[in-house]
């Protein structure tokens, strides 16, 4: 899988290697992609998955880190509210277009 490829020439993910050189996934590795994935659909970019790795490993976080998962936070709540009104939209028109009968 080439997202698999990319996440490790980010150095996001270090898969075991058989004695052969072929990767192996832990279940672990499966939940981290995941997130990866998420974070990428949501807009993050690589360079700062891999500023707040560490503390997704760790569970503990520096000031950097705190302030760009604060402002990754606030961009995606933004985000968050125009979708809710772009769909608050979207419903008005479908319910105007069905008491039309179009």
């Amino acid at each position: 899988m080439r997202a698999l490829r990319y996440y490790e020439e980010q150095r996001l993910l270090s898969p075991e290697r058989t004695a052969s050189g072929q990767r192996r996934y832990t279940e672990d590795s499966v939940e981290l992609v995941r997130l990866f994935q998420r974070f990428y659909a949501a807009g993050l970019s690589s360079r700062v998955i891999a500023t707040l790795l560490p503390c997704m490993n760790t569970g503990r976080t520096t000031m950097e880190q705190r302030r760009m998962l604060r402002t990754e936070r606030d961009r995606l709540a933004g985000r968050v509210d125009e979708m809710a009104k772009a769909l608050h939209e979207l419903d008005r028109l479908i319910t105007a277009a069905d008491q039309r009968g179009d």
